[in-house]
Formats: C-alpha cells, sequence, structure tokens
C-alpha cells in the first residue's frame, strides 16, 4: 500500500483550474480499483492519496497522468507500507506477515 503526498508547487489560481481533471482522473483510478482514500491537506497545501499495493512502476505511471503533475504544479512524495494493524472495517487491507 502507499501513501502519496502532494505538494502543490503552483498558485492555488493555477489548481484550481486544474482540478476538475484532477477529480475526473481519481474516478478512473478508483473505478480501477487502484485507490482507497484521497483528500486534500488543511491547510489547502497539497492532497493525500491512499493507494493499493501495487508494482512501484504502475504506480509511478498512473502518478504520471494525473493532470497536476502533466501540469507540473505539484511534487509526489510516496511512501510504501505494509499495514499490520487496523480498525476492524479495514481489516481487508492488512497484508500478511
Amino acid at each position: 500500500m502507499y501513501v502519496v503526498s502532494l505538494h502543490y508547487t503552483a498558485p492555488l489560481s493555477r489548481i484550481d483550474e486544474l482540478v476538475p481533471a484532477h477529480v475526473t482522473w481519481l474516478q478512473a483510478a478508483y473505478r480501477d480499483g487502484l485507490l482507497l482514500a484521497s483528500g486534500r491537506k488543511l491547510p489547502r497545501t497539497g492532497g493525500v492519496i491512499l493507494a493499493r499495493s501495487m508494482p512501484r512502476e504502475q504506480l509511478d505511471a498512473l502518478l504520471a497522468q494525473d493532470p497536476f503533475a502533466r501540469a507540473g504544479v505539484a511534487e509526489y512524495d510516496i511512501t510504501e507500507f505494509a499495514p499490520s494493524l487496523s480498525a476492524p472495517e479495514l481489516a481487508h487491507l492488512l497484508e500478511p506477515a
């Protein structure tokens, strides 16, 4: 599983222009079963995406298609982790030890 932390590198006015395309991209990734959760940071300096486990190359290719990446208005910090404990509602996300 991955935590992807986005940091905006452009003014919010430019980000706002790209939000509709970014949301369309997110929706497609959810339909493809690749993402688990996403949302903006507070304060609004970027966003966070929780992505399912997949080969890193697949994640990199997915993120490269994000309109924010294509426009060069965000930087991406990616952390891979293997969840070992969770709330009961998220137990299906746990990876075997």
